[in-house]
């Protein structure tokens, strides 16, 4: 799995996934613990799962704290300034774009089509 899809999303849920897959790998482990090989094989998934799920999920707290504390930076005058529902909308979506949280739409055809003509 890419990186990148991997962070992408909601890495708190996806480390719930990896955890729960390392603990399901743990579990097999102590299943076969008589066959030392394979025994060393779940383990090491186990492990490999456990530290991913960990991971991510400090990532995902992490974002989290990061999101809060560019919230909290905001100037309340410019929070006020839009006062439509329209305005606020447009301002959120600019500001996703800009941090990250959406990606900028792809390019129609026809809008790839109009940008060589004018050009």
């Amino acid at each position: 799995m890419a990186l990148q899809r991997m962070l992408s999303g909601d890495p708190s849920k996806s480390s719930k996934l990896y955890i729960a897959i390392g603990l399901l790998s743990l579990a097999k482990a102590i299943v076969v613990y008589k066959d030392r090989n394979r025994f060393r094989r779940e383990l090491i998934d186990a492990a490999l799962f456990l530290g991913v799920g960990i991971t991510l999920r400090k990532y995902s707290q992490l974002k989290a704290e990061k999101r809060e504390e560019i919230e909290s930076q905001v100037p309340d005058w410019l929070a006020s300034a839009a006062q439509s529902e329209a305005a606020r909308q447009g301002v959120r979506s600019v500001a996703k774009r800009k941090l990250g949280g959406e990606p900028e739409p792809e390019p129609r055809f026809r809008d790839r089509a109009r940008d060589a003509v004018s050009r």
